[in-house]
C-alpha cells in the first residue's frame, strides 16, 4: 500500500521455506513477474499495519460494554468447522477465540472427520465438556471438506451460520460486530467483514484485506468476501449447502450462490478475523493448489449460467483470481463522441489508432467541434468526412457537458462511447471489449483503463471523496503492476470512472438526464456515474480496456479568478448533492483507507 520496498522486511522473512516457494515462482512466471510480485508483496507502507491493528483494536473496556449490551433481535449463530489433521495448538487457539466471543449467543458445530486422532478427539470432548455451546459431530470417514461442513450445518440450530476455518481465529468482536449489523439493516441474509493474515506465532498482523460493499464484479474476479462470511441458515440450506464438487473452493460456491439469492447483503468495514498463514496454508502458498483454482472457475462459471449470463471464465496470472469475457449479442451501432478544438494533431492521432486498431466494426464518429480557431482545423474536418465519421458545430461557450449532451442528440447509436481527442487505442479488442459488458442487463456505465505516456496509470478508477470530491486511483503505478489487493488489474465495480474513455447505453443516458450542465468542466462524468448507480446500474471498470492518455497535451490549469470560482462552484455542487456518499464514505471503497492518497493506503493511526 505504499510506494518503496522494505528490504528489511524482505530478510526478515527469508527462509529455506520462502526460498523454495520463490524459486517455483520465477520458474512458472519468469524473471519480470517475479521482480513485480516481490516489488508490489514488500512495499513498505507508510502506516504500520501492526500498529495501526493495536491501535483499533477493541480496548477491555469496550468489550466489556459488549458484553452487557441487550440486543432487540438475539440470534443464535451457528459456527461451521470442519476438522482434519489440525495441529493441535491451532485447534485450542481457534476454539479459544469463540469462547472469548463478547456475543454469547453462538453455538460452535464442529465436524471431526479425523476421530483416530486421539489428541485432537480428547481436545474436542474436554471443550464439549467445559462449554454446551460447543457441539462435535464424529465423521468416521474424510469424505472432504465440503462434505463434512455440511456435517456441521447438520447439527446446527442458529438462525445464522458462520464459517470459520480450523486453523483460524475470529476476533473477540466478531460476533457481537455481526448481530449488530443485523440489528441495524433491515434483513440482512448475508453479513460479511474484513480480515488480515497472522503468522503462526500470532505475534504479527498483516496483509489487511479492506472490502467494498457488494460488488458482483469483483466477485466474479475472485473470492474477496471470504472471511468472515455470515449467512441466513435458511439461505444456505434453501441454496443447497456445501457441494463436494467444488472442493477447494467450497466457501466461494456457496457465496456465489447465497449471494444471488440474498434479498440484503451487509458489509462489515471491521478486521474480524485473522487468517493464520503457515506452511500448508492456501492463503501463504497460493501456487499449492490448483485444484482450488479450478473449482474456483467452475463456481463462477456455474454461477454466471445461473444468472443467465454468457460468459468464458479465464485463468489471470494471479492463481485465484479470474478474468470473464462477456460474448457480443449482434453488433449494435456504437456512437463515439468526441469534443475537439483545434489539436489536429492529437484527434488525427486518436482517429488514427481507432481505425487502425478496431477490430468491432459497427461504429460511427460524431467530431463536437467547439470553438476551434486555426483554419487548419477546419480543412482537417473537411478531410475526414466520411459516412463513419461527422462534424457537427457547438458555437455556444465551452461547457462539457452541454457539448456531450448535444453529441448524443446528434448521434445515432444504441451505446454512446465517450472519448476524448487525446486518447491512443492499444488492443484492438477494446470496443468489443466495453460493449460486451455495457450489454449486460445491470450495467449502465463502462469504464477504461488508462495509461500516462510514460506507461504509469493516469485512470484505474475513481474513488468518491479522494482530494475532497473525487479522484482517481493508482495514479503513477507502472503497467504490469497490479496493485493494492490486484484491484488495478481485476474487472470491478466502481462508483465512477473517467469520461476521458467511457461507454454507457444510451437509454441509461437518457434516463439520467445526461452529464449535469452546472458542471461546464469538473465532475460532470463523476456526477454521470453516481446518477447511473442511484438508479440500480452497475459502473464497471475493466483494466483489459488498456488505452493511452495525453492528458498533459490538453488539459489547462485553474490559473484564472474565474477558473477557481468556476471550480469552488462545481465542489460545491457535489458535495450539496452527494454529501451522503461523501459522509459515509464510497461504498465501493473502504473507511479505513485514505482520502489523501490514491494507492489505497491506510488511513492514519489514531483510534476511529
Amino acid at each position: 500500500m505504499g510506494s518503496k520496498i522494505d528490504y528489511k522486511n524482505i530478510v526478515k522473512k527469508l527462509s529455506p521455506y520462502n526460498i523454495k516457494k520463490g524459486i517455483l515462482y520465477f520458474k512458472h512466471y519468469g524473471a519480470r513477474e517475479f521482480w513485480i510480485k516481490l516489488t508490489e508483496r514488500f512495499q513498505k507502507d507508510d502506516i504500520d499495519y501492526n500498529r495501526w491493528f493495536a491501535n483499533h483494536r477493541p480496548t477491555d473496556e469496550e468489550l466489556d460494554r459488549q458484553r452487557r449490551k441487550v440486543f432487540g433481535c438475539a440470534p443464535v449463530i451457528s459456527i461451521l468447522v470442519p476438522v482434519y489433521n489440525t495441529p493441535e495448538l491451532f485447534l485450542k487457539q481457534m476454539i479459544q477465540s469463540v469462547r472469548e466471543q463478547t456475543y454469547s449467543n453462538w453455538e460452535l458445530c464442529i465436524a471431526n472427520a479425523n476421530p483416530a486422532n486421539r489428541e485432537v478427539a480428547e481436545i474436542l470432548r474436554i471443550a464439549a465438556k467445559k462449554d454446551a455451546r460447543i457441539r462435535i459431530a464424529e465423521v468416521p470417514e474424510n469424505e472432504g471438506i465440503a462434505q463434512n461442513t455440511n456435517r456441521a450445518l447438520q447439527i446446527a440450530t442458529g438462525e445464522f451460520i458462520a464459517l470459520l476455518d480450523h486453523d483460524d481465529l475470529l476476533a473477540p468482536n466478531a460476533l457481537y460486530e455481526i448481530v449488530k449489523a443485523v440489528n441495524e439493516s433491515k434483513g440482512a441474509e448475508v453479513i460479511y467483514t474484513d480480515e488480515d493474515k497472522v503468522t503462526t506465532d500470532l505475534e504479527e498482523h498483516f496483509k489487511p484485506h479492506f472490502k467494498p460493499d457488494f460488488n458482483l464484479d469483483l466477485l466474479r474476479s475472485n473470492n474477496y468476501i471470504c472471511h468472515l462470511f455470515v449467512a441466513k441458515r435458511e439461505l444456505v440450506e434453501r441454496v443447497g449447502g456445501f457441494r463436494k464438487e467444488f472442493n477447494g473452493a467450497q466457501d466461494y460456491d456457496l457465496i456465489l450462490r447465497c449471494t444471488e439469492k440474498a434479498e440484503a447483503i451487509v458489509h462489515v468495514p471491521k478486521i474480524l478475523y485473522h487468517w493464520r498463514v503457515h506452511k500448508e496454508s492456501t492463503s501463504d502458498n497460493p501456487m499449492s493448489k490448483m485444484y482450488a483454482y479450478d473449482a474456483g472457475k467452475k463456481a463462477i462459471e456455474e454461477h454466471l449460467k445461473r444468472c443467465g449470463t454468457p460468459g468464458e471464465v479465464l485463468h489471470t496470472k494471479n492463481l485465484g483470481f479470474y478474468r470473464v469475457k462477456y460474448p457480443v449479442q449482434g453488433e449494435p451501432l456504437i456512437s463515439i463522441l468526441i469534443p475537439n478544438k483545434d489539436q489536429v494533431e492529437t484527434l488525427d492521432q486518436c482517429l488514427r489508432s481507432i481505425k487502425e486498431k478496431t477490430d468491432y466494426s459497427n461504429y460511427e464518429i460524431v467530431i463536437i467541434e467547439n470553438n476551434s480557431e486555426k483554419e487548419e482545423t477546419f480543412r482537417y474536418y473537411e478531410k475526414i468526412s466520411s459516412d463513419k465519421i461527422r462534424v457537427i458545430r457547438w458555437e455556444k461557450e465551452f461547457n462539457y457537458s452541454a457539448i456531450n449532451n448535444f453529441g448524443v442528440r446528434h448521434a445515432k447509436g444504441d451505446y454512446l462511447l465517450f472519448l476524448n481527442n487525446d486518447i491512443e487505442v492499444i488492443h484492438s479488442d477494446w470496443l468489443s471489449e466495453m460493449v460486451s459488458h455495457c450489454q449486460r442487463k445491470e450495467v449502465g456505465i463502462v469504464g477504461a483503463r488508462l495509461y500516462y505516456p510514460d506507461d504509469t496509470i493516469q485512470h484505474g478508477g475513481i474513488i468518491v471523496g479522494i482530494g475532497g470530491v473525487a479522484g482517481s486511483v493508482f495514479v503513477g503505478l507502472p503497467r504490469g503492476y497490479s496493485g493494492y489487493m490486484h484491484k488495478a488489474a481485476l474487472q470491478l465495480d466502481l462508483s465512477a470512472v473517467t469520461a476521458a474513455c467511457m461507454m454507457m447505453k444510451r437509454r441509461v443516458f437518457e434516463e439520467t438526464g445526461g452529464f449535469e450542465e452546472k458542471l461546464k468542466v469538473a465532475f460532470n462524468d463523476v456526477d454521470l456515474c453516481l446518477k447511473t448507480r442511484e438508479r440500480g446500474y452497475l459502473v464497471v471498470y475493466d483494466p483489459y480496456v488498456e488505452m493511452y492518455h495525453y492528458e498533459s497535451k490538453t488539459r489547462g490549469a485553474e490559473d484564472t479568478k474565474e477558473k477557481v470560482r468556476r471550480f469552488q462552484t462545481e465542489i460545491e455542487y457535489m458535495r450539496s448533492h452527494w454529501i451522503h456518499i461523501l459522509k459515509n464514505g464510497d461504498p465501493m471503497y473502504n473507511v479505513n483507507l485514505t482520502l489523501t492518497k490514491w494507492d489505497y493506503s491506510l488511513k492514519n493511526n489514531e483510534r476511529r
